[in-house]
Order: C-alpha cells, then structure tokens, then sequence
C-alpha cells in the first residue's frame, strides 16, 4: 500500500511539471487505497504545499547554500513536503515530520542527500526554538516512545522565516501570493489585505442551494442532522446551507439523488437572485457550464419559461444536464457555441446572465494552483474577452429587459473597469442597483454594483452588476 507521503510526492510532481492540482491529486488518489484519515492528509500535503509554494521556496534560500528553484526539482518538492508539515500543520509530531521525509529523499534517487534534509529541517526547528515564543505551544510527539526530542517544546507560533521590510514583498512571502496579486488588493483594502491573503489559505466550505421546487429547507436541515452531518442557515440566502462537519462523498448524502439540494458557493447564489427571473420568461446563461447558475435560475422560475445554458465546451453542458435532470428541471435549453458569436439570440431575451470567464481571485482558497497559473498578461486578456461578451449578449437583451454581469475574481480591470467601459459604449444602459427585498442588496455598494469580500463575509469573493436596458 502506498504511503500518504509517497502519493503526495508523487501528484506534486505531476503539478511542478505543469498539471493542475486537483486533476494530479484526484490521479493519485483514485489508484491508492486509503483509509479516510490518510485521503485527507494527501489532500492537505498536495493543495497546502502548492498553496504555500512561495513561503516554503523562501524558508529554502534562507537554510540553505543554493535558491530554492536551484535544487533538483524532485528534491526541491521533498523539502516542501517536510517543511509544510513543520510550519502548517501542528497535528503532526515533529519527529514524524522529520523522518518521513528523510525516507521520502532515500526511496526517490536521493540517498546521497539525506544528511542535507535531515539538517535542514533540524536547521528550521532549532531556529523555531530559538524565537522568543510567548505563544501556545505544542508538545512534540506526544506518546512516541524514547527519544529525547519527544518530550520538548517546539513553538511554531512566531516566525523562524526572515521577512523584508517592502510591504508587498513581506506579505506575498509569509502569506505566499505573487507580488502583483497583493498590489492589486493593498490598493483597494489597505490594512485589511493581510485579513484577505489569510482567509483565502483556509480551506473552502462547502455551501448547498436547495432546489425549493422538490423540498424545504426545513426537510433538508433535518436530514443532515439525522445522518450526523452539522450544517448552518446563512443570512440574506433564502436557500443556502453550509455543512460544517466533514461528510464523506458528497453524493452519499441525503437527498442528493432525489434532487433536494445542489453544491453552489453562497456567493454564486447571490448572483441569481441579483438576475431575479420570473416565471414564463426567457433567460439566457451565457457562460453556464458546469451550470449551478443554470440550475439556479430554473428554481427561482419554478421551473416555467426557457432557460438557454450556452457554452463553448459540449463536454461541460453534458454535465449541466444531468445536473438538471437530478434536479429534475424541464426548462433549461443546451446551446453550444461561443456567446461572442451566437448571433440568434438578438433580442429574445427578458434577462440575460453572463458569469464571465476571469481570473478567479476571489476564489484562491478552492484552486491551489490559481495563483501561480494567472498573471496580469492573463488578467489583461480576460479583460478583453469580457469586453467582447458584454458586447454580444447585450444585443440579446429586448428592451426593458436586463443583464447581470458577474465575475468571482477581485481585479477591478475585470469588474469595475470593464462595466465603466461598456456604459460609456452604450448610453442607453445604466446600473440598476438591487432592490432592498433582493438577498443580494446586504452587499450592495454606492455605485450600484455589488462586491462580496470573502474574509468580511466569509464566502467566495465575487462582483456582480445589474443593468437594464431602457425603453425606446
């Protein structure tokens, strides 16, 4: 059987020569047999490791001779390995830490260098002990027999790492961000940039909608609970309910097969009800794979008028549909193609939604790898493709009707700046803040447009805006 370790070296691996995390890790996961405990220590080590990448290169350049992008790549991802379960996870005894990734070095080509491992992490204990820890601390060990490390006081509470002074630099390394993604929110946040870069190294929650058409909230509450699953109501989301304990699969729940809830951050459900579809009308879901905003805008419909889900990718609307037929909805529509283009929606629809494709930086802590994939050339061309969608689907829209945009990213060239352009193109458009009865108006801002940070509302961050087309 494969050691947690092992597999978690393994799917990094696969990340450092370019795979996306959740695809690598999902890769090692599905050939392992594991207990449950071990799943989620894989899980932890893999996503906590890429997330951490910048402060574990870091901790590297200051113990050793050569920079971290300098070591052997393979060697490299080993001392992530050991240094992540050191610094991050207090769970673990610090011997354990220690020896497991010396043996990961001796069983993949590096026998040569275990001495080097083994000082280095020591070099980062010993440096850990030596800050002044008024902290808690934690025992090492507890329970392992005999060795005289066991029985100390390790205090990771205060920082063996060396920070610089640069404001942006220190916070992209001890928080492990790129530079240019703390600028970004240092210009818009200030102090409370800090609050955002930890909140999003949390693990994500897990948020259902429950399709109000098959059952109540109530029922759903009280199925959770009677299979051992805690969850919580969310305020302002008539729908929303987060589980608060770990649960196993998502689809052993209870009511998953009979359609009573679907997984959706509360943030995108927010987005839906901003849009507020009305039963018999026709909607359009421009960008609408994998299709929870679809499904969404189906329920607030109860179900009567056409919703059109249209995407580029067949592939992603195969999965919206079956979402749909678990939920059992009848009014959603396929359509693939690419909304920049489709020219045979002109002014057909009540409402329009674009969820548009963008950065996802509001989404950091459920895409380890986001941050290190997405760059400001990346940024600038998202801009452009929002632009362009903007300008095709508003086409769609009959007058007096509206169109939500919608973004899960924090980049004001994705959000604001984008609608400030489109509005100048197009007079005859303006921002129709929401209603004091919308669920989405507790997170409405003076201009109108409504903008959910996560670490003040503890949800997914996202930027959604209504505009109405006038009459003429």
């Amino acid at each position: 059987m494969e050691k947690p370790r092992q597999l978690a070296f393994i799917a990094l691996r696969s990340v450092h020569q370019g795979a996306y995390a959740d695809v690598a890790l999902d890769g090692v996961l599905r050939q392992a047999e594991l207990s449950n405990a071990d799943r989620r220590l894989v899980t932890e080590l893999v996503y906590g490791s890429v997330r951490r990448m910048r402060s574990l290169d870091a901790v590297i350049d200051q113990l050793a001779k050569k920079k971290a992008h300098q070591q052997p790549p393979d060697l490299r991802t080993i001392l992530h390995l050991g240094l992540y379960q050191l610094r991050y996870l207090s769970q673990i005894p610090v011997s354990a830490a220690v020896h497991s990734t010396v043996q990961l070095a001796k069983e993949n080509g590096f026998s040569g260098l275990t001495g080097f491992v083994n000082g280095l992490l020591r070099q980062y204990i010993r440096l850990a002990r030596d800050v002044d820890a008024q902290a808690a601390s934690r025992r090492v060990g507890r329970g392992a027999r005999g060795e005289g490390e066991n029985s100390e006081l390790v205090d990771f509470s205060k920082d063996p790492l060396q920070l610089p002074e640069d404001p942006v630099e220190r916070l992209g390394i001890l928080h492990s961000y790129p530079n240019w993604i703390v600028e970004v929110w240092l210009e818009q946040l200030g102090t409370e940039t800090e609050q955002l870069c930890e909140w999003l190294n949390q693990p994500p929650a897990i948020d259902l909608r429950v399709n109000t058409l098959r059952t109540s909230i109530e029922t759903v509450e009280a199925a959770m609970q009677s299979a051992g699953v805690s969850v919580d109501r969310l305020p302002h989301l008539p729908q929303a309910l987060r589980l608060t304990s770990s649960t196993g699969p998502i689809q052993n729940l209870p009511g998953f097969s009979e359609g009573w809830w679907t997984v959706q951050d509360s943030s995108a459900q927010l987005v839906s009800h901003l849009l507020n579809p009305q039963p018999g009308e026709v909607v359009i879901d421009a960008c609408a794979a994998p299709g929870g905003k679809t499904t969404h805008i189906a329920e607030l419909m109860e179900d009567k008028g056409t919703v059109w889900a249209c995407d580029r990718a067949a592939s992603r609307l195969r999965k919206l549909k079956e979402n749909a037929e678990r939920l059992q909805l009848q009014s959603t529509q396929l359509c693939v193609g690419d909304s920049r283009t489709l020219s045979q929606f002109k002014n057909t629809a009540d409402r329009v939604l674009v969820d548009a494709p963008c950065s996802g930086l509001g989404t950091l802590h459920r895409h380890a790898d986001a941050r290190w994939r997405q760059t400001p050339k990346s940024v600038q061309e998202l801009a452009i493709l929002q632009q362009e969608l903007l300008e095709q689907t508003s086409t769609w829209v009959k007058f007096g009707g509206v169109l939500v945009y919608s973004t899960c990213t924090l980049h004001p060239q994705e959000n604001e700046a984008v609608i400030q352009a489109f509005l100048a193109r197009h007079p005859s458009w303006q921002i129709c803040p929401p209603t004091l009865d919308s669920p989405a108006s507790a997170f409405a801002t003076s201009a109108g447009w409504v903008k959910v940070w996560p670490h003040r509302h503890s949800m997914d961050g996202f930027f959604m805006v209504r505009l109405s087309k006038e009459n003429h």
